[in-house]
């Protein structure tokens, strides 16, 4: 586990986009670049080598880095490069949001996992691992690459795409071979690539002012267009495909107990955000807790002057009980401290929450 670096130090999640050729990976990056909602995203294409990339058509070429329009940027790599061009994407100059690492389509994205949870550099925070599967031909790609129950064990969110040409019965067959793998991902069902973003990345917060004179841009157009065409509002009944849970408390939480909660959380819930209060355990600090599938990490940062004392989180996922879920959340609430033996245990649970936790090799 390596230490948290300081509170300070803007995060900028990287997402890996992973998923054999023709699952629609660069259908659905495209889908994320166009509903956006204000962020600026950086977007790596993986190649290593010796294979040929077809994703640079989400910018019409290939070469260096490439602007994509609305502050988005678009750079083909190899492995080898990886960190330098996160290096140059995470640079204050560049104003970025969101990192996208669309994966080649036979690369193994767990490599590409652990290259990120060991990366040094302190500007990104891991963003999870997004598999991609062509649900109208599932059986046909698992024959051909076998490896594919691999890739979707290690998957922090699976995506079954082209659902629309996969009967109901086909998609629990899938559903099933997802769990078979041993993987606890939450899954969720897309036609075309299109989910909602917010499943992946939050809507931007700009500085006040930044934002509220601009020209109208390529993407505003396009949205008022589609919803001309459709009559539907964007991203109109993409949340249903999963759930989110808001969880508020004005009692501080017990460190041992939301760990306990959040080691063994339930399969299908994806991210869990927000800030949590220790109560008496660390009356200085609130600690922003960021969770993506299994990757779980704690970062202190001090009290600002007048802010309440809450504890603040938002869980998503597919699948999930959202009653069982806050009933969980409440039973982590501190209790009367009422031994020196209790309040030393407490004190002891500092050092795991000053720190980053994160899945092992086996795990990643």
């Amino acid at each position: 586990m390596n230490a948290s670096p300081p509170p300070r130090i803007r995060q900028i999640p990287v997402i890996v986009l992973a998923g054999f050729l023709g699952s629609g990976k660069t259908t659905l990056l495209n889908h994320l670049l166009h509903h956006r909602g204000g962020n600026r995203i950086g977007v790596i294409v993986n190649d290593f080598g010796s294979i040929e990339i077809d994703a640079m058509t989400v910018s019409g070429q290939v070469g260096s880095t490439v602007s994509l329009g609305g502050g988005c940027l678009c750079c083909a790599v190899d492995a080898s490069e990886l960190d330098t061009y996160l290096e140059t994407l995470t640079r204050p100059t560049a104003r970025l949001d969101v990192i996208v690492i669309e994966a080649s389509g036979l690369a193994e994205p767990q490599e590409l996992v652990r290259m990120l949870l060991a990366s040094d550099n302190p500007h990104i925070v891991y963003g999870g691992l997004v598999e991609v599967v062509d649900a109208a031909e599932f059986a046909a790609t698992r024959e051909r690459h076998p490896e594919i129950d691999r890739h979707l064990a290690v998957a922090d969110l699976v995506v079954l795409n082209k659902t629309d040409r996969a009967g109901q019965e086909e998609r629990a067959l899938i559903g099933e071979a997802v769990a078979a793998t041993g993987s606890t991902a939450a899954v969720i069902p897309a036609t075309y690539g299109r989910i909602d973003p917010e499943l992946l990345f939050d809507p931007a917060l700009r500085p006040d002012g930044e934002e509220k004179a601009r020209q109208l841009t390529f993407e505003d157009l396009y949205l008022e267009e589609r919803a001309r065409e459709t009559g539907e509002e964007h991203g109109a009944h993409l949340h249903t495909a999963y759930e989110s849970v808001d969880f508020t408390s004005d009692v501080p939480m017990d460190p041992r107990r939301l760990m306990e909660f959040l080691d063994s959380r339930p399969g299908g819930l994806y991210r869990i955000k927000g800030y949590v209060d220790f109560g008496a355990g660390d009356a200085d600090n609130a600690y922003a807790v960021h969770a993506v599938g299994r990757f779980l990490r704690f970062a202190p940062r001090p009290w600002t002057r007048g802010e309440a004392r809450l504890t603040r989180l938002v869980l998503i996922g597919s699948g999930i009980d959202a009653q069982a879920l806050r009933k969980e959340l409440e039973g982590c609430r501190a209790p009367g401290r009422e031994t020196t033996q209790d309040a030393a245990h407490e004190r002891s649970m500092w050092g795991v929450l000053r720190y980053v936790q994160q899945p092992g090799d086996d795990d990643a």
